[in-house]
């Protein structure tokens, strides 16, 4: 099913989708409590007058709100999650509870935020692939993570006399499979301070307001209330230019009653948490793009989230392919996979704050000691390149301990010079080549020698003026999971450019006086063949006018009536039509 924002989603189509999330989660689905129109596919959205079921709404940005605090004698343990239907398998309970609470180590006291992310169960992430597709995909790249929940956690930990232990600690954990960090942390910082005062009734009123959302659909511009706060937020496209903010800010009357105006729901603060490295962000950046095993050791999961997020960000618009951890424990159900000795560390990004990894990761090859996060504006000290033998403790000095040797020097201009690629782009037939009588021409394969024989004439090289060993650069991303990821991407996408194209020739075919030189049964075989197209079409998502699959609409219902009538009645009468 095709999505075109909220207005796509009216009573029966909600229903479906709710049914869908119940059957994958283990739930039935509930009643619906609420009915409207549906509003038109406007810039702005507000949410009201949409056809809606319990928490169908909720479930479309989030899976669950927990509360996870310490117990004397079980340790940290889940106090509550919201709504009380939500499906946890036991493995995520567990991963959820150790890392919504910061090491002991870190002395954490007052507020703290960070974010965590954890595989999902494999059977709730195949039930629900289908389902999360028909939102994501105008989404960025980038910002599709369906194997994932993301952990957005604000910790509170202060004196307590009254308690045995001395200190209240409790965390409000926000569970979503959405990677809008900066959207939930805005969301956090309105709702947890109140939550510690307030207690449940407060956060099940917050959840309230949540299921009122109008779903976040890529393109639109939303207003979205929480506990009297209204949040302005645009959620972004894979056709936005990158580096860009398609929000308004406070010019319009409109606006008077908005509390909050987010320029960005996903990105870091790249500056901040690069500036103790910001002399070496140029290394970093190729660790990052070549998928290279990386450690980001840090005082707390503050500094070990945030460095993280932006190390993947950093190759933006760029995906990062391989598995990546900004808050990671010892108690982490990958910890084996992730520290073992007996193979060559993993492609992974991890950030960590407990001392015992300084040793059991001493062994790999890239590792970054940070200390604490100056506040935007201040430039701290810059860290130096040091040798790994010289990292024992996590007590070390802060530096990015490492032995590699970058391929480039600083360049703002790198990632537009691999995105702009020529060989990749003449893998693609020419349209010429398209027949609407054979099926679409296949996409070349991808030789890697070959494209490296291409570098030499038309090789970034020639025209950057920054010198270097580009050709020994491309030679390891193109190993890399981040080119495998990148590749494939690009690779359905030229496959569905092919596909919509030669649907565009089949509707410009004279299809009727194609059925004059043919029999009854070839022209009955192309209107099943016609109508296939459209489903796949639909189905795919390929990128096909409208007025090109009302045309193709308009053929086969031509031929249908060319027909006698005991054949068109055949092919309404089984749907085909």
């Amino acid at each position: 099913m095709a999505l075109r924002g909220p207005a796509g989603l009216g009573p029966g189509s909600r229903r479906r989708l709710d049914e869908a999330v119940a059957a994958a989660e283990g739930r039935e689905a509930p009643a619906l409590v609420a009915a409207g129109g549906a509003p038109e596919d406007d810039e702005e959205d507000d949410g009201r007058g949409r056809g809606l079921l319990r928490w169908d709404g909720f479930s479309a940005w989030l899976h669950c709100v927990c509360v996870v605090g310490f117990d004397l004698e079980l340790g940290q343990a889940v106090e509550v999650i919201y709504p009380q239907h939500s499906k946890l398998t036991d493995k995520e309970k567990t991963n959820i509870c150790y890392l919504s609470f910061p090491d002991s180590n870190s002395g954490c006291l007052g507020d703290t935020q960070f974010c965590f992310r954890f595989r999902q169960s494999s059977g709730r992430r195949m039930s629900l692939h289908c389902l999360l597709d028909q939102f994501d995909k105008d989404l960025p790249v980038y910002l599709k993570d369906p194997a994932y929940f993301y952990g957005y956690v604000y910790f509170r930990q202060v004196r307590d006399k009254t308690l045995k232990r001395g200190y209240f600690q409790k965390s409000l954990v926000l569970i979503s499979r959405l990677p809008y960090i900066h959207f939930f942390h805005t969301v956090l910082k309105q709702i947890a301070p109140e939550y510690f005062e307030k207690s449940e009734p407060y956060l099940e009123a917050a959840c309230n307001d949540v299921d009122r959302w109008p779903a976040p659909v890529p393109g639109k511009t939303l207003h979205l209330p929480i506990m009297g706060v209204v949040m302005k937020v645009r959620i972004p496209t894979c056709h936005d230019k990158p580096g860009t903010t398609q929000i308004v800010q406070f010019t319009q009357q409109a606006d008077t009653n908005i509390s909050v105006i987010l320029p960005t729901v996903h990105e870091v603060d790249l500056f901040r948490c690069f500036c103790p490295v910001f002399l070496h962000s140029q290394m970093l950046w190729e660790l990052v793009l070549l998928g290279e095993p990386l450690v980001v050791m840090a005082p707390s999961p503050s500094e070990s989230s945030e460095t993280v997020l932006a190390l993947v960000n950093c190759i933006s618009p760029l995906k990062y392919f391989s598995d990546f951890r900004p808050y990671f424990t010892i108690h982490d159900s990958e910890f084996k996979e992730y520290t073992t000795r007996t193979q060559a560390p993993p492609s992974v990004i991890l950030g960590v704050t407990n001392p015992f990894f300084a040793k059991t990761l001493q062994h790999w090859p890239h590792i970054i000691r940070i200390g604490d996060l100056k506040p935007t504006g201040e430039i701290p000290k810059q860290v130096k390149v040091k040798k790994l033998k010289n990292l024992k403790t996590l007590d070390s000095k802060p530096g990015v301990y490492t032995s590699y040797k970058p391929y480039l020097n600083r360049d703002e201009e790198i990632i537009k010079q691999l995105q702009k690629e020529r060989y990749v782009a003449s893998l693609m037939p020419l349209q010429k080549s398209i027949s609407p009588w054979k099926s679409p021409p296949q996409i070349r394969q991808f030789l890697p020698e070959e494209f490296m024989k291409t570098l030499e004439k038309t090789g970034p090289q020639l025209t950057s003026r920054l010198k270097g060993d580009w050709i020994g650069l491309y030679r390891h991303f193109l190993k890399s999971p981040n080119f495998d990821g990148w590749f494939k991407t690009r690779r359905k996408e030229m496959t569905q450019k092919l596909e919509a194209l030669h649907l565009e020739a089949l509707c410009e075919e004279d299809l009727l006086l194609w059925i004059q030189k043919h029999t009854e049964v070839e022209t009955v075989d192309l209107v099943l063949k016609l109508k296939n197209k459209l489903l796949q079409a639909d189905r795919e998502h390929l990128p096909v006018k409208p007025d090109t699959m009302e045309k193709l609409r308009t053929h086969i219902d031509a031929i249908i009536l060319a027909l006698p009538e005991d054949l068109q009645g055949i092919l309404l009468k089984t749907g085909m039509t």
